[in-house]
């Protein structure tokens, strides 16, 4: 594996590298849960006054960049199929042809009306009944926006809440603004996130130690 920067909080270890060779080091099994936001491959991966086509929205901008450019390849999911017992993919209409048959899907209902997309669309390897969480997109900006993309730290814990029990070992591959941390910091579970870009890897772990910060101050 290429050089690869860590760094760890309590049982959070964090990762700066390519997460395909990440995965190569664990064996079978390793992880017992693994919650993914991979890329969509649909050239999102910034937005600025030029990109948003709708000014309306009024979404923060971001530094356009060429990460949303592809889908992850066949490799990428061989590895996290191997290395995590169970997994919950987002954007999973996105990777059906990777995904095996599962009922147990998730429906995020952004709780908005706008032109946007009513929600988002998750799958699991559970055999449980579909679920919906409603939460509005709004509450990224409470959490302090920093990734395009970026989820809500309150749906990561609803995951956590509702598929992981304590004592599962998490795994994370595309780190992004770093919620997922802060999410099984606060839920009690170990994790190992990674994320190849430095940038979002230098802010996620920023976050995440303002995060540490606020609980002291409470």
């Amino acid at each position: 594996m290429n050089e690869c920067k860590k760094e760890k909080r309590g049982g959070i270890c964090f990762y700066c590298c390519d997460n395909i060779e990440f995965m190569k080091t664990k064996p079978d099994n390793y992880y017992d849960l693994a919650i993914v936001d991979p890329p969509y491959g649909i050239k999102r991966s910034g937005q600025t006054k030029t990109t948003c086509k709708n000014p309306k929205h009024n979404r923060k901008q971001y530094k356009q960049k060429d990460w949303d450019n592809e889908r992850p390849p066949a490799e990428y999911w061989e590895q996290l199929f191997r290395v995590s017992k169970h997994q919950i993919v987002w954007g999973a209409n996105y990777f059906t042809d990777y995904l095996p048959p599962s009922m147990g899907w998730i429906f995020w209902d952004k709780g908005q009306d706008l032109s946007m997309s009513d929600g988002e669309l998750a799958y699991t390897s559970f055999e449980k009944a579909l679920r919906r969480v409603i939460k509005n997109r709004g509450a990224i900006q409470q959490d302090g926006a920093i990734h395009p993309t970026q989820k809500p730290i309150y749906l990561y814990r609803w995951c956590l809440q509702k598929y992981a029990e304590k004592g599962m070992k998490i795994l994370d591959t595309h780190g992004g603004s770093h919620s997922n941390a802060i999410a099984c910091d606060l839920e009690g579970f170990d994790l190992d996130i990674i994320e190849i870009d430095k940038e979002y890897f230098d802010d996620g772990l920023n976050a995440f130690d303002m995060h540490k910060r606020q609980l002291k101050l409470f």
